[in-house]
């Protein structure tokens, strides 16, 4: 009889599974199977939330705080407009005079300080500068013909052709904002406009949730910086570490290159010697069977509790999720990604984009929608997240989801024109059938969650 946890781990000590036992020295000796159950991709997520806390709030210049995430209400410290302001490019008037031809008295233009207005005379005025004091509406100069002008070429007299009630084309004091009102709620992420908005009233810092740093080492004897000339045979360019980079940078978060190690002990423990100092760690390689696969020992071997090393998903299989005791703070969570480029990127997507906003305040869950696939999609024994690209030409709004092509975990050509990963169910073979079975297919047409990640 056999039964199937429902709940997730807690975070801390002893929460995680059973550690590799170190090994005899000799590649006979390796384990054949992996010590770590298989884990789903929503619990393995869970689990990860549950072990990674919002930073603390700093308070930081407006002009600094693109992408944070607001933890205190800002409080509109006026009003806005702070006088009463023109609508529309025409001309200042006291309702009551009504239609007729009248002297311009002075024009007024935004940034003026304008004189007070007569009965019986008018000002000419642009959009956003202030009412001058007697005047109550504003007519627009298309409703205006011009009379009579100066030698200079200024306006003289002008004909106003409409009645007009008290108020029209002006924006009273307040109306925008009113002094005292919530500008800003505790929560909201600061973009560009929220950055206007609290320039325009005057609010020159904010406190923020702190901005996540995240330590980037790349894993692999095999690997040579992008900018080597000459590859030698046997070697391959590291694209991981320069695409986590980018990737963290996209969300927001400070990231930081710690270079790449070799697969040996002293190499990783060398490379994972300054990673407390971060927010979270990233890591990409070392994590599957092979005999240079040393990672997860590593981190056993300094104290780590490795919460899941296995996930239900293709690509990715191996990805590891770890935290790693710390003196002086919390246990730094530690995202040991596969080293096949695209098991790489997409774990990153599922795992540690989340992690990144739960640090920095954010919702964690990235957008998903529904989108119904361009073409039929071969099932496997695994659930997939597939990439493809969308688009919206469609009757009914819902969009289509191209494929990117060959899915190969090492093709990150597969990436490169991808927005989105498409959640592809796994097949499960008939327990009572021998027979070799057709290749199943999820069928073109079909609808599927679609986890956005690129511009749309």
């Amino acid at each position: 009889h056999t039964h199937t946890h429902t709940h997730a781990h807690t975070c801390g000590a002893g929460a995680g599974v059973g550690v590799e036992v170190a090994a005899s020295g000799r590649v006979a000796d390796r384990p054949r199977s992996s010590p770590y159950p298989m884990v789903e991709v929503s619990l393995a997520r869970e689990q990860v939330l549950q072990c990674v806390q919002r930073l603390a709030s700093v308070n930081v210049a407006v002009s600094a705080s693109l992408g944070m995430v607001l933890v205190d209400d800002v409080i509109a410290p006026e009003s806005h407009p702070p006088f009463p302001a023109s609508v529309k490019d025409g001309y200042a008037v006291v309702s009551t005079d009504g239609p007729g031809v009248y002297p311009v008295a002075a024009a007024v233009t935004a940034g003026a300080a304008p004189a007070q207005l007569a009965a019986g005379t008018i000002v000419r005025i642009t959009t956003g500068a202030p009412l001058p004091p007697g005047a109550d509406a504003v007519v627009q100069v298309e409703d205006t013909d011009l009379e009579e002008a100066t030698p200079e070429g200024e306006e003289k007299l002008v004909r106003v052709r409409v009645a007009c009630e008290p108020g029209r084309d002006v924006r009273p004091v307040g109306s925008d904002i009113d002094a005292g009102e919530t500008l800003l709620a505790a929560g909201t992420p600061i973009g560009p406009s929220e950055i206007g908005l609290l320039c325009s009233m005057g609010v020159t810092h904010v406190a923020v949730t702190g901005r996540p740093r995240v330590g980037v080492l790349s894993t692999g004897d095999e690997l040579v910086d992008a900018g080597e000339d000459d590859l030698p045979y046997g070697k391959i360019r590291d694209s991981n570490r320069p695409m986590l980079i980018a990737a963290i940078r996209a969300l927001g978060c400070e990231a930081v290159d710690l270079g790449r190690v070799g697969d040996s002990e002293e190499s990783l423990l060398a490379g994972l010697a300054a990673a407390g100092q971060y927010d979270a760690l990233v890591t990409s390689g070392g994590v599957s069977m092979g005999e240079k696969d040393l990672l997860k020992a590593v981190l056993a071997r300094l104290g780590a509790t490795i919460h899941f090393a296995r996930v239900n998903m293709k690509p990715g299989k191996p990805t590891t999720f770890a935290t790693l005791p710390r003196e002086t703070a919390s246990p730094l969570p530690v995202f040991a990604l596969p080293g096949n480029p695209v098991s790489c990127v997409v774990t990153f997507h599922l795992f540690v984009n989340p992690a990144l906003r739960a640090l920095a305040g954010r919702r964690p869950a990235p957008p998903t929608i529904r989108a119904r696939t361009a073409s039929d999609i071969r099932l496997d024994a695994r659930p997939e997240y597939h990439r493809a690209t969308l688009q919206w030409q469609t009757d009914d709004g819902v969009p289509i989801a191209t494929s990117t092509g060959n899915q190969c975990s090492s093709r990150l050509l597969s990436m490169s024109t991808a927005n989105t990963l498409l959640c592809i169910p796994a097949y499960t073979r008939p327990s009572n059938s021998s027979a070799p079975a057709p290749v199943p297919v999820l069928p073109a047409g079909s609808l599927v969650d679609a986890i956005v990640f690129g511009p749309l």
